[in-house]
């Protein structure tokens, strides 16, 4: 298939700066269109980050590639990185508005060994022990290839493993039977906490009756992580250009055409990997097969050391509740707290004061020292969840050289690096003994009541209210 289109080699970047335009806080996938040059979100991220590395600028004029990746996330990024690096593969690289600008900036930086919404008693449940042991290898395998590449960036690594807190005694027996499920059947060193034992050795949240401690788990500033992948794909021969969404692309002569606004980008293969932030109707691979969800975060202001006593912030341990619609909360490195958790159903209505009232709430809740304490940062982003709550990396049409990799649910700060080596490797044409998996071997699914997604949310999300707080 890769012969019968011609391609000339790819000269040097046209000399050019990205022009910036604002940030659109209501920006909504499912229905704005990508967006060009935006710049980012507000988050604390983005203000201690330093400057970003440079960029190739916009795509001005026909380019002939041999790989194109579209989004430079964390996914696109480490795809490049893997194509150069072990297949001398010099990738072009398509982002929309500015580098690393959509969840890569915005998500609460927990890197876990997990990828996905479910549980691994649920791997068990859906495919059976066997397949549940190699899903768990490989994603295993995927969290060690993650902590060498945090190893080799300056991005705040905060180890020390993740805590699942308890917010209702009720959930003890749920988080009881993952730690045994963790021990016997994968080889986890999981274990039980009591509420005095979390609060002598962790923290004191006011609500955790109880948590488990897993042991893999590194909380890391996202953004300078992915400013080192950037860093090092360039350095590699990796061409970066921002500002240039993809409007839209066709097959052609073996290959693929994408269209942007200032020129057409040629490729042998294509990969998207674009995550919450991908808009309908540019690849109809993707329409429908994505639940975005928007994940709102604040951090405060720095905490004296005695305002960290008073709360019972003994650890920079990151932390999740057992809730549906669960908090997600961490000391960062310079004494602020970052607390996270779901937000607005639609992208319009992001803004509305409520949703960060709702993540004060949580913090009083937890911490009742820290009510009222300033807040220095606040932001949303969408978080691509697959309808069946488990990431996909595949080629969902054989018959067509276009890949992608999506569906983190959250859970893509870490699994992404493996997703993006998993599909460079795909597209190079590499055998593995992993192409079998359920996260490789099918299209994300579709859902016959997508177009009514938002309707199906927010009743949703009033069964998880009533569920995880009353019943």
């Amino acid at each position: 298939m890769d012969t019968q289109m011609s391609f000339q080699p790819v000269g040097p970047a046209p000399a050019g700066r990205t022009a910036i335009s604002a940030y659109n806080p209501a920006y909504d996938p499912l229905v704005s269109p990508p967006g060009r040059g935006q710049d980012y979100a507000p988050t604390y991220w983005v203000a201690t980050a330093g400057e970003p590395p440079e960029d190739d600028g916009p795509v001005n004029g026909d380019i002939d590639a041999d790989v194109v990746i579209v989004g430079s996330g964390f996914t696109g990024l480490s795809a490049a990185l893997t194509l150069a690096r072990d297949f001398g593969v010099k990738a072009v690289v398509l982002e929309a508005n500015r580098a690393v600008w959509g969840c890569t900036s915005r998500n609460g930086g927990q890197g876990q060994n997990a990828s996905g919404r479910l549980y691994r008693s649920q791997w068990i449940a859906r495919w059976g022990l066997a397949t549940a042991k190699r899903l768990d290898a490989e994603i295993r395998e995927g969290f060690e290839y993650w902590k060498s590449l945090v190893a080799q960036v300056d991005c705040d690594a905060q180890p020390g493993g993740h805590l699942y807190t308890a917010h209702r005694q009720k959930k003890m027996a749920f988080l009881e039977n993952e730690a045994r499920v963790m021990r016997e059947v994968f080889g986890y060193d999981a274990r039980m906490l009591s509420r005095e034992e979390l609060r002598e050795r962790y923290v004191y949240d006011r609500e955790a009756v109880g948590a488990m401690h897993e042991p893999d788990g590194v909380g890391v500033h996202p953004l300078k992580l992915a400013y080192g992948y950037m860093r090092q794909a360039r350095a590699l021969g990796v061409r970066i250009h921002p500002g240039s969404p993809v409007l839209g692309w066709r097959a052609e002569n073996g290959g693929v055409r994408l269209q942007t606004p200032n020129g057409y980008v040629r490729a042998r293969r294509v990969a998207f990997a674009t995550g919450g932030y991908t808009a309908q109707g540019v690849n109809r691979l993707l329409d429908n097969r994505i639940m975005p969800v928007l994940s709102n975060s604040l951090v405060t202001r720095v905490l004296t050391p005695a305002e960290r006593d008073a709360a019972g912030l003994k650890s920079t341990v990151f932390i999740t509740d057992t809730r549906t619609l669960r908090f997600y909360y961490r000391l960062l490195p310079d004494g602020r707290m970052q607390i996270g958790s779901r937000s607005a159903l639609r992208g319009a209505d992001a803004q509305h004061p409520r949703h960060l009232a709702l993540l004060r709430e949580g913090l009083a809740r937890k911490f009742p020292t820290l009510a009222g304490v300033d807040v220095d940062y606040s932001w949303w982003g969408w978080v691509d969840v697959s309808h069946d709550m488990m990431p996909r990396v595949t080629q969902p049409d054989p018959a067509q050289p276009v890949y992608y990799a999506f569906g983190y649910g959250g859970n893509g700060v870490a699994f992404s690096a493996h997703a993006g080596k998993r599909l460079a490797q795909r597209m190079m044409g590499k055998d593995g003994v992993a192409w079998d998996l359920p996260i490789y071997d099918s299209p994300l699914p579709g859902h016959m009541f997508a177009p009514f997604r938002r309707l199906g949310q927010g009743l949703l999300y009033r069964w998880y209210y009533l569920r995880d707080e009353v019943l």
